[in-house]
């Protein structure tokens, strides 16, 4: 049985790459590349692959926002996130989500080629160390709100921009950060930023 593989990565190098060693796998065909998350469920739904290749930062949308849609879209396509950033909030997110494995970018392509005939046998694949660090980390603490905030203020944004880019009022921004602050036991919004992107909660 030939698996057909969706590859969603915005670094066309590594896109390249992982198409051309992939595709030298006699039992695994690539059938789609996409550049932005925007793209990947319609192009699933054009190519209908067996599995799916999703990095996390991807312009537009990242693979996390995406994979849910793209489950929904084609429940019978396995999904891999594959990330340079071994965060434990992100494994678990991703898993939560229906993923079937989380994987990062620095290993062997024997390993992903692997990776994928166990998704598509039904399999879920997670690095032992990231999951027992997912599991110590514990579940994000913040709400939708406090992420979208927290992930506007992440570059050093006053309250006034975060309020425009996000369409709130500043009094409202003020009190997601002051939340997030508190649930992340940090001193500051950029502190409380910083740890949550760090963590995979962004």
């Amino acid at each position: 049985m030939t698996v057909r593989v969706l590859i969603a990565e915005d670094q066309g190098m590594m896109r390249d790459a992982l198409a051309l060693l992939l595709g030298l796998e006699d039992d695994l065909e690539i059938v789609a590349q996409v550049p932005t998350g925007a793209e990947i469920v319609a192009a699933a739904l054009e190519h209908a692959p067996d599995v799916a290749l999703l990095d996390i930062e991807l312009p537009g949308r990242s693979g996390l926002e995406v994979l849910p849609e793209l489950r929904a879209a084609l429940p019978g396509c396995a999904v891999l996130v594959l990330t340079t950033f071994a965060r434990p909030g992100y494994l678990r997110r991703a898993m939560e989500a229906g993923a079937a494995g989380f994987l990062v970018k620095d290993g062997p392509v024997e390993e992903l080629a692997a990776a994928i005939r166990r998704a598509v046998a039904g399999e879920r694949i997670v690095d032992p160390a990231l999951a027992a660090a997912a599991l110590r980390a514990g579940p994000s603490p913040l709400t939708d709100r406090e992420r979208d905030v927290l992930a506007a203020a992440l570059d050093g944004a006053t309250i006034a921009d975060v309020a425009a880019r996000l369409h709130l009022s500043e009094s409202t921004v003020r009190n997601h950060l002051s939340s997030a602050i508190g649930k992340t036991h940090t001193r500051n919004r950029i502190e409380a930023a910083q740890l949550a992107r760090h963590n995979g909660w962004l």
